[in-house]
Protein backbone atom coordinates (compact mmCIF):
# COMPACT_ATOMS: atom_id res chain seq x y z
CA UNK A 1 0.00 0.00 0.00
CA UNK A 2 1.35 3.67 -1.10
CA UNK A 3 1.70 5.80 2.20
CA UNK A 4 -0.33 9.02 2.47
CA UNK A 5 2.04 12.10 1.55
CA UNK A 6 0.44 15.03 4.52
CA UNK A 7 1.38 17.72 2.91
CA UNK A 8 1.92 20.34 6.00
CA UNK A 9 0.87 24.24 5.63
CA UNK A 10 4.41 25.46 5.73
CA UNK A 11 4.27 23.88 1.96
CA UNK A 12 1.37 25.87 1.11
CA UNK A 13 4.01 27.67 -2.42
CA UNK A 14 4.91 24.13 -3.18
CA UNK A 15 2.73 23.22 -5.89
CA UNK A 16 4.53 20.99 -8.37
CA UNK A 17 7.34 18.70 -6.56
CA UNK A 18 8.57 15.20 -6.58
CA UNK A 19 10.43 13.27 -3.96
CA UNK A 20 14.14 12.17 -4.11
CA UNK A 21 14.96 9.32 -1.62
CA UNK A 22 18.11 8.32 -3.22
CA UNK A 23 19.96 7.25 0.29
CA UNK A 24 23.64 8.61 -1.64
CA UNK A 25 22.01 12.14 -1.93
CA UNK A 26 20.31 11.81 1.57
CA UNK A 27 23.28 11.27 3.45
CA UNK A 28 25.35 14.07 1.77
CA UNK A 29 22.34 17.27 2.24
CA UNK A 30 22.95 20.03 4.20
CA UNK A 31 19.79 21.37 5.28
CA UNK A 32 18.85 24.88 4.54
CA UNK A 33 16.02 27.29 6.27
CA UNK A 34 13.15 27.12 3.41
CA UNK A 35 14.06 23.50 1.95
CA UNK A 36 10.96 20.93 1.61
CA UNK A 37 11.54 17.80 2.85
CA UNK A 38 10.10 14.33 3.37
CA UNK A 39 10.18 13.01 6.90
CA UNK A 40 8.56 9.42 8.46
CA UNK A 41 7.01 10.00 12.07
CA UNK A 42 9.34 7.75 14.69
CA UNK A 43 7.69 9.12 17.61
CA UNK A 44 4.95 10.91 18.94
CA UNK A 45 5.59 14.10 21.54
CA UNK A 46 3.89 17.45 21.79
CA UNK A 47 2.51 17.71 18.29
CA UNK A 48 -0.06 15.08 17.83
CA UNK A 49 -1.40 17.12 14.85
CA UNK A 50 -0.35 18.81 11.36
CA UNK A 51 -1.57 21.80 10.36
CA UNK A 52 -2.55 21.23 6.40
CA UNK A 53 -3.40 24.21 3.87
CA UNK A 54 -7.38 22.93 4.61
CA UNK A 55 -7.39 20.88 8.27
CA UNK A 56 -5.54 20.06 11.13
CA UNK A 57 -4.94 16.75 10.24
CA UNK A 58 -4.19 13.70 13.12
CA UNK A 59 -0.39 12.26 12.98
CA UNK A 60 0.62 8.33 13.71
CA UNK A 61 4.13 6.89 13.84
CA UNK A 62 5.25 5.75 10.23
CA UNK A 63 3.31 8.85 8.78
CA UNK A 64 5.07 10.48 6.00
CA UNK A 65 5.07 14.52 6.61
CA UNK A 66 6.01 17.22 4.02
CA UNK A 67 7.56 19.76 5.79
CA UNK A 68 9.92 22.94 5.44
CA UNK A 69 13.17 23.25 7.67
CA UNK A 70 13.16 26.37 9.86
CA UNK A 71 14.05 28.02 12.71
CA UNK A 72 11.37 28.73 16.20
CA UNK A 73 11.31 30.95 18.82
CA UNK A 74 8.76 30.49 21.28
CA UNK A 75 9.22 31.02 24.92
CA UNK A 76 6.18 28.86 25.87
CA UNK A 77 7.01 25.97 23.65
CA UNK A 78 9.93 25.54 21.62
CA UNK A 79 13.27 27.20 20.41
CA UNK A 80 14.90 24.92 17.70
CA UNK A 81 16.79 25.55 14.74
CA UNK A 82 18.03 24.26 11.27
CA UNK A 83 21.54 21.84 11.72
CA UNK A 84 24.66 22.56 10.07
CA UNK A 85 25.07 19.10 9.76
CA UNK A 86 22.78 15.97 8.95
CA UNK A 87 21.11 14.36 12.03
CA UNK A 88 19.59 10.79 12.77
CA UNK A 89 16.81 12.58 14.11
CA UNK A 90 15.04 15.67 13.18
CA UNK A 91 12.06 17.60 14.94
CA UNK A 92 8.90 18.75 14.66
CA UNK A 93 8.99 22.46 15.87
CA UNK A 94 5.52 23.71 14.77
CA UNK A 95 2.46 22.12 13.98
CA UNK A 96 2.23 23.99 10.55
CA UNK A 97 5.12 22.21 9.29
CA UNK A 98 8.30 23.40 10.32
CA UNK A 99 11.12 21.06 10.80
CA UNK A 100 14.65 21.14 12.52
CA UNK A 101 16.17 20.20 15.97
CA UNK A 102 15.28 21.04 19.49
CA UNK A 103 17.47 23.27 21.31
CA UNK A 104 15.65 24.08 24.61
CA UNK A 105 11.60 24.09 25.35
CA UNK A 106 9.51 25.20 27.87
CA UNK A 107 9.29 22.73 31.18
CA UNK A 108 5.51 22.12 30.74
CA UNK A 109 6.94 19.61 27.43
CA UNK A 110 10.57 18.45 28.72
CA UNK A 111 8.97 14.92 29.67
CA UNK A 112 7.09 14.60 26.57
CA UNK A 113 9.08 15.98 24.22
CA UNK A 114 8.83 16.90 20.40
CA UNK A 115 7.49 14.49 17.99
CA UNK A 116 10.78 12.85 16.71
CA UNK A 117 10.70 12.59 12.52
CA UNK A 118 13.88 10.65 10.18
CA UNK A 119 14.81 11.97 6.71
CA UNK A 120 13.52 10.08 4.26
CA UNK A 121 13.35 12.42 1.07
CA UNK A 122 13.73 15.45 -0.50
CA UNK A 123 11.16 17.64 -2.61
CA UNK A 124 12.79 18.18 -5.52
CA UNK A 125 11.70 20.33 -8.80
CA UNK A 126 11.95 19.69 -12.51
CA UNK A 127 15.43 20.67 -12.42
CA UNK A 128 16.61 18.11 -9.99
CA UNK A 129 16.96 21.02 -7.55
CA UNK A 130 16.19 20.46 -4.07
CA UNK A 131 12.73 23.22 -3.46
CA UNK A 132 13.27 26.48 -1.20
CA UNK A 133 10.18 27.88 -0.25
CA UNK A 134 12.05 31.46 0.40
CA UNK A 135 13.73 30.94 -3.00
CA UNK A 136 10.22 30.71 -4.42
CA UNK A 137 9.47 34.12 -4.25
CA UNK A 138 13.05 35.80 -3.36
CA UNK A 139 11.83 37.98 -6.66
CA UNK A 140 8.28 38.68 -5.20
CA UNK A 141 9.30 41.06 -2.31
CA UNK A 142 9.60 44.63 -2.65
CA UNK A 143 11.88 46.56 -1.42
CA UNK A 144 10.56 48.69 1.85
CA UNK A 145 9.87 52.68 0.89
CA UNK A 146 6.72 53.22 3.61
CA UNK A 147 4.79 54.04 0.63
CA UNK A 148 2.18 51.11 0.97
CA UNK A 149 1.38 52.01 4.56
CA UNK A 150 0.75 55.20 4.06
CA UNK A 151 -2.30 54.26 2.06
CA UNK A 152 -3.83 53.59 5.00
CA UNK A 153 -3.92 53.91 9.06
CA UNK A 154 -1.79 51.25 10.51
CA UNK A 155 -2.43 49.59 13.92
CA UNK A 156 0.38 47.58 15.94
CA UNK A 157 -0.73 45.05 18.04
CA UNK A 158 2.27 43.97 20.33
CA UNK A 159 2.80 42.20 23.05
CA UNK A 160 4.63 41.46 26.72
CA UNK A 161 5.21 37.82 25.98
CA UNK A 162 4.24 35.09 23.61
CA UNK A 163 0.23 34.27 25.22
CA UNK A 164 -0.31 37.49 26.33
CA UNK A 165 -3.12 38.78 24.12
CA UNK A 166 -2.47 40.31 21.11
CA UNK A 167 -3.69 38.13 19.08
CA UNK A 168 -7.52 38.34 20.87
CA UNK A 169 -6.90 41.95 21.04
CA UNK A 170 -5.91 42.68 17.08
CA UNK A 171 -9.19 39.84 16.26
CA UNK A 172 -11.51 42.11 18.44
CA UNK A 173 -10.44 45.29 17.82
CA UNK A 174 -11.04 44.22 14.26
CA UNK A 175 -14.73 43.08 15.24
CA UNK A 176 -15.37 46.42 16.61
CA UNK A 177 -14.08 48.15 13.67
CA UNK A 178 -16.55 46.21 11.36
CA UNK A 179 -18.86 47.43 13.35
CA UNK A 180 -18.33 50.93 12.68
CA UNK A 181 -18.22 50.14 8.68
CA UNK A 182 -14.73 49.98 8.09
CA UNK A 183 -12.44 48.07 5.53
CA UNK A 184 -10.11 46.28 7.76
CA UNK A 185 -7.07 44.12 6.82
CA UNK A 186 -4.59 41.87 9.18
CA UNK A 187 -1.21 41.46 8.56
CA UNK A 188 0.64 38.37 11.03
CA UNK A 189 4.16 40.21 10.14
CA UNK A 190 6.60 37.60 12.39
CA UNK A 191 6.24 34.75 13.52
CA UNK A 192 6.23 30.68 13.09
CA UNK A 193 4.28 29.52 10.35
CA UNK A 194 0.42 28.58 11.07
CA UNK A 195 -2.76 30.17 10.42
CA UNK A 196 -4.60 29.57 13.46
CA UNK A 197 -3.97 33.46 14.46
CA UNK A 198 -4.93 34.84 10.89
CA UNK A 199 -7.89 32.50 10.70
CA UNK A 200 -9.00 33.38 13.58
CA UNK A 201 -8.56 37.56 12.24
CA UNK A 202 -10.90 36.47 9.18
CA UNK A 203 -13.62 35.11 11.05
CA UNK A 204 -13.62 38.11 13.52
CA UNK A 205 -14.32 40.27 10.37
CA UNK A 206 -11.24 41.27 8.62
CA UNK A 207 -11.62 41.48 5.01
CA UNK A 208 -8.57 39.88 4.25
CA UNK A 209 -5.91 38.41 6.46
CA UNK A 210 -2.63 36.88 5.58
CA UNK A 211 0.69 36.26 7.14
CA UNK A 212 4.88 35.87 6.25
CA UNK A 213 4.02 32.56 5.57
CA UNK A 214 2.15 33.59 2.01
CA UNK A 215 5.73 34.66 0.73
CA UNK A 216 7.57 31.23 1.77
CA UNK A 217 8.90 32.40 5.09
CA UNK A 218 8.40 29.32 7.60
CA UNK A 219 9.33 31.68 10.26
CA UNK A 220 11.08 34.38 10.81
CA UNK A 221 12.71 34.06 13.47
CA UNK A 222 16.87 35.32 12.76
CA UNK A 223 15.83 36.80 9.29
CA UNK A 224 17.64 40.09 8.44
CA UNK A 225 16.10 43.76 8.88
CA UNK A 226 15.94 44.13 5.11
CA UNK A 227 14.42 40.87 4.36
CA UNK A 228 11.86 41.96 7.54
CA UNK A 229 11.11 45.42 6.12
CA UNK A 230 10.67 44.23 2.48
CA UNK A 231 7.90 41.48 3.80
CA UNK A 232 5.99 43.92 5.60
CA UNK A 233 6.00 46.41 2.23
CA UNK A 234 4.49 43.29 0.17
CA UNK A 235 2.37 42.36 2.66
CA UNK A 236 0.82 46.10 3.41
CA UNK A 237 0.71 46.61 -0.59
CA UNK A 238 -0.79 42.62 -1.01
CA UNK A 239 -3.67 43.92 1.74
CA UNK A 240 -4.79 47.24 -0.39
CA UNK A 241 -6.70 44.64 -2.94
CA UNK A 242 -9.29 44.94 -0.43
CA UNK A 243 -8.76 48.78 -0.47
CA UNK A 244 -8.60 49.28 4.13
CA UNK A 245 -9.38 52.07 6.26
CA UNK A 246 -7.02 50.29 8.77
CA UNK A 247 -4.42 47.77 8.35
CA UNK A 248 -4.16 45.75 11.93
CA UNK A 249 -0.27 44.82 12.24
CA UNK A 250 0.51 41.53 14.76
CA UNK A 251 3.90 40.92 15.72
CA UNK A 252 4.80 37.83 17.69
CA UNK A 253 6.41 37.17 21.11
CA UNK A 254 7.34 40.11 23.23
CA UNK A 255 9.01 43.40 22.84
CA UNK A 256 12.50 42.24 23.83
CA UNK A 257 12.06 39.77 21.42
CA UNK A 258 14.98 39.63 18.34
CA UNK A 259 12.90 41.01 16.00
CA UNK A 260 10.29 42.76 17.60
CA UNK A 261 12.79 44.80 19.24
CA UNK A 262 14.43 45.39 15.57
CA UNK A 263 11.27 46.89 13.82
CA UNK A 264 10.52 49.09 17.02
CA UNK A 265 13.85 50.22 16.86
CA UNK A 266 13.56 50.84 12.72
CA UNK A 267 12.37 54.61 12.66
CA UNK A 268 11.35 54.21 9.18
CA UNK A 269 9.38 51.21 10.13
CA UNK A 270 7.39 52.64 13.71
CA UNK A 271 6.98 56.16 11.14
CA UNK A 272 4.40 54.18 8.93
CA UNK A 273 2.36 52.87 12.25
CA UNK A 274 -0.83 55.16 13.30
CA UNK A 275 -1.31 53.54 16.48
CA UNK A 276 -0.02 50.76 18.73
CA UNK A 277 -1.97 48.41 21.55
CA UNK A 278 -0.20 47.04 23.71
CA UNK A 279 -1.38 43.97 25.13
CA UNK A 280 0.33 42.44 28.54
CA UNK A 281 -0.23 39.40 30.77
CA UNK A 282 -0.77 40.93 33.85
CA UNK A 283 -0.45 44.65 35.77
CA UNK A 284 3.09 44.35 36.23
CA UNK A 285 3.86 43.61 32.25
CA UNK A 286 1.35 46.07 31.63
CA UNK A 287 2.83 48.97 33.42
CA UNK A 288 6.68 48.13 32.89
CA UNK A 289 6.18 47.65 29.49
CA UNK A 290 4.40 50.59 28.79
CA UNK A 291 6.99 52.41 29.97
CA UNK A 292 9.86 50.54 28.90
CA UNK A 293 8.22 51.62 24.89
CA UNK A 294 7.60 55.04 26.20
CA UNK A 295 11.54 55.26 26.82
CA UNK A 296 11.84 54.34 23.47
CA UNK A 297 9.69 57.23 22.02
CA UNK A 298 7.17 54.54 21.26
CA UNK A 299 3.55 55.96 23.06
CA UNK A 300 1.15 53.38 22.94
CA UNK A 301 -2.92 54.25 22.66
CA UNK A 302 -4.25 51.67 24.50
CA UNK A 303 -3.20 48.56 26.69
CA UNK A 304 -5.25 45.25 26.57
CA UNK A 305 -4.08 41.37 27.06
CA UNK A 306 -5.09 39.38 29.31
CA UNK A 307 -4.77 41.18 32.40
CA UNK A 308 -7.43 43.12 31.76
CA UNK A 309 -9.84 39.75 32.34
CA UNK A 310 -9.29 40.82 36.21
CA UNK A 311 -10.82 43.94 37.62
CA UNK A 312 -8.11 43.83 40.39
CA UNK A 313 -5.31 43.46 38.05
CA UNK A 314 -6.86 46.53 36.02
CA UNK A 315 -7.15 48.65 39.02
CA UNK A 316 -3.08 47.99 39.47
CA UNK A 317 -2.38 49.31 36.06
CA UNK A 318 -4.46 52.56 36.75
CA UNK A 319 -3.54 52.97 40.07
CA UNK A 320 0.12 52.89 38.53
CA UNK A 321 -0.54 54.95 35.64
CA UNK A 322 -2.39 57.98 37.22
CA UNK A 323 -1.13 61.64 36.12
CA UNK A 324 -1.58 64.63 37.26
CA UNK A 325 -5.40 65.43 36.60
CA UNK A 326 -5.51 62.43 38.67
CA UNK A 327 -6.81 59.92 35.65
CA UNK A 328 -4.78 56.60 33.46
CA UNK A 329 -2.36 58.47 31.58
CA UNK A 330 -3.40 55.66 29.03
CA UNK A 331 -7.05 53.87 28.14
CA UNK A 332 -7.14 50.21 29.57
CA UNK A 333 -9.67 48.35 27.35
CA UNK A 334 -11.33 44.86 27.66
CA UNK A 335 -12.66 43.03 25.01
CA UNK A 336 -15.90 44.51 25.18
CA UNK A 337 -14.13 47.83 25.08
CA UNK A 338 -12.18 46.68 21.65
CA UNK A 339 -15.34 45.96 20.11
CA UNK A 340 -17.52 48.57 20.84
CA UNK A 341 -18.16 51.05 18.37
CA UNK A 342 -17.34 53.66 20.64
CA UNK A 343 -13.99 52.28 21.27
CA UNK A 344 -12.12 55.36 21.49
CA UNK A 345 -8.61 54.74 19.96
CA UNK A 346 -9.38 55.06 16.78
CA UNK A 347 -10.80 58.97 17.60
CA UNK A 348 -7.80 60.62 15.97
CA UNK A 349 -5.13 60.20 13.25
CA UNK A 350 -1.99 61.28 14.88
CA UNK A 351 0.77 59.08 14.74
CA UNK A 352 2.23 57.58 18.20
CA UNK A 353 5.58 59.15 17.54
CA UNK A 354 6.53 61.91 19.27
CA UNK A 355 9.86 63.85 17.51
Amino acid sequence: MKTRIKKSFACQGVKNYRISRELKQLKTYLPKVGDVVLFEVMEIGKHKNLQTTTRNVSLMPGDQILGVFGTRYATNQFEGYVPEHPQDEYHMLGGGGVMGVLASSHSKFEEIGPTRLKLIGLGMDPFNRVINTLQIFNNKLMPFSGRSASQAKVVLSLGSSMDSGKTTTAAFMIHGLKKKGKKVAYIKLTGTAYPKDKNLAFDMGADIAIDFSKYGFPSTYLSDEVDLLSLYETLVKDSLSVRPDIVVIEIADGIFQRETKMLLQNFAFMNTVNEVVFSAGDSLSAVHGYQFLCKMGIFPTALSGLFTASPLLINEVKEFLYNEEGSCCVPVLCLEDLMSENCPIFSNNMNILQA
